[in-house]
């Protein structure tokens, strides 16, 4: 289990799912990214891609520790749930007992976030008991970001209101949900960043403490090989020239900066920190404490 100490504030990373990601013409992740493009990136291997030149992604949650916060970024895909991105088949993992490890209970989390209402970020808002859908923090607020939220509301599609139903409206049947703007801030040390372009309510988790600064990305980036090409999208981006500009602004904003970014889909080390290559930029990681 990973960690990370950013003055004050521990965070820790608790994996539901690590995916290899093999190059298919018909269906790419990312159109560009062809094994013979990643070749030309070497600093990628073997942590971010591996030698069959498959992309290496991590489904995992981010358990934020400041003063008088407990708070988890992203919760991943959830169990009992079939769904597209696990083949239609419901998944039956160790997470909620992992966290445990960390030393987080379910009555412990204070509040959660969202980066986004994507499939693989919104799974453990709730879970399944006795056939119903149930808050799996029970003593947490979730912040759902406004627009995200309201966006999503809006779109057709059977998988895209049955992730609604089963893990975002029963917290706010709970009375659990407060819906905030992408400029909101947590606590002294956390405040949220727009990002936007993966999503239209997309943001980013800034963590400033005692001098030092990370940032959780969420999804304006899936693969540190975004930075050598930030133009780089995945097809499922809302807007992919949107989500670029992001990309190409964030990442200039970090580079050569004491800066923690911490992957939200990047494979261990998971966080590092960007620096300038020529016109683009390249991921150093940092091995943190185990």
């Amino acid at each position: 289990m990973l960690t990370w100490q950013v003055g004050a504030v521990k965070v820790t990373r608790v994996v539901e799912l690590e995916i290899p990601v093999p190059y298919s013409a018909r269906r790419p992740m990312i159109a560009e990214a062809t094994p013979e493009a990643l070749r030309r990136v070497p600093w990628l291997y073997p942590d971010f891609v591996n030698d069959q030149d498959q992309l290496l992604l991590s489904i995992h949650a981010l358990l934020v520790e400041a003063p008088g916060l407990r708070l988890v970024v992203d919760t991943c895909i959830g169990n009992d749930r079939p769904r597209a991105i696990t083949g239609g088949q419901p998944l039956a993992t160790t997470f909620l007992e992992a966290m445990a490890e960390a030393g987080w209970t379910r009555d412990s989390v204070d509040a959660v976030i969202c980066t986004h209402l994507h499939v693989d970020h919104v799974g453990w808002n709730t879970m399944l008991v006795d056939g119903a859908w149930v808050p799996t923090f029970p003593n947490a607020r979730y912040l759902l970001g406004r627009v995200e939220f309201e966006h999503w509301s809006g779109e057709a599609g059977e998988e895209n209101q049955a992730i609604l139903d089963d893990s975002v409206r029963p917290v706010i049947a709970a009375g659990l949900a407060d819906f905030v703007e992408m400029d909101h801030r947590l606590s002294p040390e956390v405040r949220l960043t727009p990002t936007t372009g993966h999503t239209p309510g997309h943001v980013s988790v800034v963590i400033e403490s005692e001098g030092q600064t990370a940032v959780i990305t969420g999804d304006m980036s899936h693969h540190p090989c975004q930075m050598a090409h930030p133009h780089w999208s995945p097809s499922f981006d809302s807007d992919p020239k949107a989500s670029a500009a992001t990309r190409a602004r964030m990442f200039s904003e970090w580079a050569d900066k004491p800066i923690l970014v911490i992957g939200t889909h990047y494979a261990a080390p998971t966080a590092g920190h960007v620096k300038r290559d020529g016109a683009a930029f390249r991921f150093d990681g940092f091995k943190p404490q185990l």
